[in-house]
């Protein structure tokens, strides 16, 4: 790297740096003539969503330790279908795998 680019990337650094600092000494105004700040909302998920009866189907065929081209063989689905229902479980119940899906299913009486 020769001094040209060193001293390109030191004025972009320093152009960088005033318009960060221009920024925050407009939040600090906004903040001490009282502007209120609307705090970001994560959108609704489907985590507060209980399992719909197809998803209560497919967890209680993982529970009886079928693997997905099974469970889509059995209940007339495709194998991407299956996997999809298998996510939207896996986000609804907050588990991490296939296994504690099960087992939270087990403890809330969704499956037994």
């Amino acid at each position: 790297m020769d001094a040209a680019q060193r001293n390109e990337i030191l004025t972009r650094y320093r152009e960088h740096s005033a318009r960060f600092a221009s920024v925050a000494a407009r939040r600090d105004a906004d903040s001490v003539t009282g502007a209120e700040v609307i705090p970001l909302q994560p959108p609704i998920q489907e985590l507060e969503q209980e399992p719909t009866p197809r998803e209560v189907e497919v967890l209680q065929l993982i529970s009886d330790g079928l693997v997905n081209r099974e469970i889509g063989v059995r209940l007339f689905l495709s194998e991407e279908t299956v996997k999809s229902h298998v996510r939207h479980l896996l986000a609804k119940l907050r588990a991490r795998s296939r296994a504690h899906a099960v087992a939270v299913g087990f403890r809330r009486g969704i499956i037994s």
